[in-house]
């Protein structure tokens, strides 16, 4: 029986073998030349669709949106792409639109940045700058100015004759230093106060102006923006306490956005309100109505090491004054506590600028 020599061609498939092979490959031209403009379409229409971009709410979500209009505008003409609002009324409601994607970059107070990078697939690109060298921005305490001659005294030794207005769990001048550095440390629970109201940093501080609460964290941006907006209410109030530094401001972006595009996005911050010109002289009035005069400066994840560190000890000092079936399971709370800060420092290290 005679071999077929290696250098042979191999057999060539039967008539109807041969016609079947032809067809299939005529159907994938077919189908990649139909699948090229529609990946060509989805391209361009991704490059033209809106960013989306979620506005904290200051006073109130049509304060805020009228307030950062000009500057999203620019940003728009500067990134060639449309930029749309999502103006919310809480930390609550913005929070829940990141975890179901519908923001794509933000202004976010530190503890809502952590946690949107921590857990939602989002970059720092810059922070806000409010004063030269490091940020001079605290946490309050307002009360009306006709009270006992020392309220923060009694206060602390009372707190359950008082009716507080308080920021959001997530807001760190309106929740988490005044727990960290004052209330916990004293003993004292939120549960203990007599009521609870909780609101922006205009709605505590208009609560205790107006006597819908005896005592408001407030911080030191927001309670000057309300003393030009609310002068005669403000004249009703005073500070009694007033915290350490606290974290500014920080605007993140989501990770899937062309590191380009972010590029482009932590480029305008940076630049806006720095030129010598009108258009400059009006860049600047926008920053001083959004709180962040001296505008902005270029940042990464790591710029999120301090309001780790303020969780951390929040977290670490609810855990040690809450109350435990036995002294094993507060260990196994602080042990779990210290593991999860340790990973997330170095998440947080690990992040760079695009």
């Amino acid at each position: 029986m005679p071999t077929r020599s290696p250098h042979c061609a191999a057999p060539r498939p039967e008539g109807g073998a041969r016609r079947r092979l032809v067809c299939t490959a005529a159907c994938h031209a077919a189908l990649a030349a139909l699948a090229a403009p529609a990946f060509a379409q989805g391209a361009r229409a991704e490059a033209n669709s809106p960013i989306r971009f979620g506005v904290l709410p200051i006073g109130g979500a049509v304060e805020s949106r009228e307030n950062w209009t000009p500057l999203l505008n620019e940003l728009g003409r500067a990134l060639g792409r449309p930029v749309s609002v999502l103006s919310v009324i809480s930390y609550e409601s913005l929070d829940q639109a990141i975890r179901r994607g519908e923001v794509d970059c933000a202004l976010l107070s530190a503890k809502l940045a952590l946690d949107a990078v921590s857990q939602q697939r989002m970059n720092v690109l810059a922070q806000v700058k409010r004063h030269p060298g490091m940020a001079d921005h605290r946490a309050l305490l307002l009360v009306r100015k006709a009270g006992p001659p020392d309220p923060l005294k009694a206060l602390l030794a009372a707190p359950e004759r008082w009716r507080l207005a308080r920021g959001d769990n997530r807001s760190v001048s309106g929740f988490i230093v005044p727990q960290l550095e004052l209330f916990l440390p004293n003993g004292i629970a939120m549960e203990r106060f007599q009521s609870e109201i909780v609101d922006t940093h205009q709605g505590t501080a208009l609560a205790v102006a107006n006597g819908d609460a005896d005592v408001a964290t407030n911080n030191t941006t927001d309670f000057e923006r309300f003393r030009q907006q609310f002068p005669v209410e403000a004249e009703r109030l005073q500070v009694i306490w007033e915290s350490s530094p606290t974290p500014p401001a920080l605007f993140v972006a989501r990770r899937e956005l062309p590191l380009a595009l972010q590029k482009k996005l932590q480029d305008f911050l940076v630049a806006y309100g720095h030129g010598r010109s009108p258009r400059g002289d009006a860049e600047r009035e926008v920053l001083k109505a959004l709180q962040a005069p001296l505008g902005f400066a270029a940042q990464d994840n790591s710029a999120l090491l301090s309001t780790a560190a303020l969780d951390y000890q929040h977290a670490r000092q609810r855990a040690l004054n809450a109350k435990w079936v036995n002294e094993a399971a507060r260990q196994a709370r602080l042990e779990r506590i210290e593991r999860s800060y340790t990973e997330q420092v170095e998440a947080l290290r690990a992040g760079s600028a695009p």
